[in-house]
């Protein structure tokens, strides 16, 4: 903050003390008319809605630190009960005192409104500066493409002869063009690919028009997308090439090479490896690869968003291939019995695009069948070719599900109608088995095979869920027993190895109340931060508010992911000792765990729980 602006804030302050067990603040004082800085002492956090779990519920509040920004900044009271711990003194501020900083002083904005990310791009340096001392230089996978455009692009009219292509492409040296209409409209790509496929060896008379070889309707991108998600693009279709248009008008080109230049292992040359392995070695060596891609991304700075879905992508190439290679072993009747008539169904992590580098199997099989017979014969021929997938992805290094929560359970491998059924009884009953199977079952995507029935099953169970009110009070109700671990003594609550759990205490609760607001508001989405951000719209949750939760969810997820990289698949990759922290990074995991806190506390009063 300027030097005139902490002058204006200490000249408003004054110093308020409270006893030991005194309140401070509470929800019965209506809105909040003060901004509280502890200068002695501590202050204990206690929300309402977890009063029933005693001391494990409640968090505590240092010298240095601040409160109650949320409520301040939404003129409403708080939520939470502030206690003093101890004999405290804190510095006081006049709430219409905070509103005139806010806009004086953009630091001070800053903080209060962005308190995480803040935070979150001061870890995001350090994290930087710590990978790239064992990688290379790289672009920063969050610069718009617009950034990465080096040259205008080279193009002609469609009805160019193709010899007088070549020839630019010879004199320019360059490895593609661009075939555009008179208003500079895309309408296809000729490269040097197309040059073997196209031309030579179909033999084609060098004065054909390059309408006729080239590769039409090619894939564009504003020049505002994010490198990250041209990467995506090109991973997932196995492109080497994505047109940048702007207003439907041609403005650049960004080839794999833009994008990778420093990098050993690039995302189309990864994704071409899994699409044409013939074998398991050539797949298991692929394995070892996507490691290094991620190693090299965090080097980048890449964010945790954007990194598990580029890592849940290659692996969804990777599984889609072992389904190919397992479905060429079956007999002719067999495949052609069960040709188009399944879908692959990825569960948990996976379904949610959220895998990271230790993770095990959580699948399922969802056929057509128009009878309880044709269902028994698919599932004879599915069980088998479902085993031999899930064995190949354990040789991957996806370790078969411990729970048996895989295809090749007959439980597992149902009919369209089964599923149904299935899902229904979970919502009838209500049990605590089929509350856990709900937090698994429900986050399913399509994988391989016909999307088709997934989304019917989708919209099927989008409807049904969000007509049972009983069911998600619930869930909610189960995913309120497990919470952040915030202590009392100690700044976090850890095992008896001085451990926390970051998937189990950490990601979990975010994970387990967006689903919860994605069945409610009848959502298709199936990851968390999609989830959270579409229920904050419909339910006119305050957008600050769910970027918070958003930024703590990601920040964890980071911390997970750096984690596993430096256990690199040992066993505990998710348990961290937050004492061998630095600074910066367990302030933020403290403020990450609030904001858990902060969603569960919304999850329960929406629920009355």
């Amino acid at each position: 903050m300027e030097r005139e602006d902490l002058e204006w804030l200490a000249g408003r302050l004054k110093l308020g003390y409270y006893g030991k067990g005194e309140v401070v603040l509470g929800p019965d004082q209506g809105q909040v008319s003060r901004f509280y800085i502890i200068k002695q002492g501590a202050v204990q956090g206690e929300q309402d809605v977890a009063r029933v779990e005693g001391d494990e519920a409640r968090w505590e509040l240092v010298e240095g630190e601040c409160f109650p920004l949320g409520a301040l900044l939404s003129k409403r009271p708080v939520s939470s009960l502030y206690r003093a711990k101890e004999d405290t003194f804190c510095y006081e501020l006049p709430a219409g005192d905070f509103s005139a900083l806010l806009q004086q002083s953009p630091p001070f904005h800053d903080f209060c409104t962005r308190r995480i990310a803040s935070l979150l791009e001061q870890s995001k340096h350090i994290i930087q500066a710590r990978y790239s001392q064992s990688s290379s230089e790289q672009q920063s996978m969050d610069t718009p493409l617009s950034a990465l455009l080096r040259r205008h692009p080279v193009s002609t009219l469609p009805t160019t002869p193709l010899r007088d292509v070549l020839a630019a492409m010879q004199q320019k040296r360059i490895g593609s063009m661009i075939v555009v209409d008179e208003r500079q409209r895309p309408l296809g790509i000729f490269t040097l690919h197309d040059v073997l496929d196209r031309v030579a060896l179909a033999a084609i008379d060098l004065a054909t028009p390059i309408r006729d070889v080239m590769s039409p309707d090619p894939v564009s991108l504003p020049p505002q997308a994010l490198a990250y998600e041209a990467a995506l693009v090109m991973a997932r279709e196995g492109f080497r090439h994505i047109l940048v248009t702007d207003n439907e008008q041609l403005v650049g080109l960004i080839s794999e090479k833009d994008l990778f230049t420093l990098q050993r292992v690039g995302l189309r040359q990864l994704s071409g490896t899994l699409r044409e392995a013939a074998d398991l070695p050539t797949l298991q060596q692929a394995v070892k690869d996507i490691r290094q891609l991620a190693h090299n991304m965090l080097a980048q700075g890449v964010a945790a968003e954007q990194l598990t879905q580029i890592l849940s992508t290659l692996n969804d190439l990777l599984t889609g291939r072992i389904i190919e290679l397992e479905e060429a072993r079956l007999p002719l009747s067999a495949r052609q019995r069960i040709a188009g008539k399944y879908c692959w169904l990825a569960l948990g992590s996976e379904g949610r695009f959220e895998q990271t580098l230790n993770t095990d199997q959580d699948n399922g099989i969802l056929f057509e069948a128009e009878s309880g017979e044709e269902a028994e014969a698919l599932r004879a021929i599915l069980l088998p070719l479902a085993k031999g997938i899930n064995d190949a992805l354990a040789a991957c290094g996806f370790p078969l599900c411990k729970g048996e929560i895989m295809a090749s359970n007959p439980r597992w491998c149902l009919s369209l109608e089964e599923w149904r059924k299935t899902f229904s009884r979970w919502i009838d009953q209500g049990e605590p088995e089929a509350l856990l199977n709900a937090t698994i079952f429900f986050d399913f995507r399509p994988l391989h095979g016909d999307a088709a029935l997934a989304a019917r099953l989708r919209q099927w169970l989008a409807r049904t869920a969000q007509a049972n009110p009983r069911f998600l009070h619930q869930m909610a109700a189960n995913a309120l027993r497990n919470r952040p671990p915030l202590g009392l003594v100690r700044e976090f609550t850890v095992r008896e190895d001085r451990t926390l759990d970051l998937k189990l205490n950490g990601i979990t609760p975010f994970v387990d109340a967006a689903r919860i607001y994605g069945l409610a508001t009848g959502q298709a989405h199936t990851g968390t931060v999609q989830r959270l951000r579409e229920a904050a719209t419909r339910l006119k949750i305050a957008g600050a508010e769910v970027e918070g939760w958003v930024e703590a969810f990601l920040f964890i997820q980071l911390l997970r992911l750096r984690r596993q990289h430096e256990e690199d698949g040992a066993a505990g990759a998710n348990r961290i000792d937050p004492d061998r922290l630095n600074d910066l990074d367990r302030r933020i995991l403290k403020e990450a765990f609030r904001q858990a806190r902060k969603l569960q506390t919304r999850l329960g009063m929406d629920y009355r729980l």
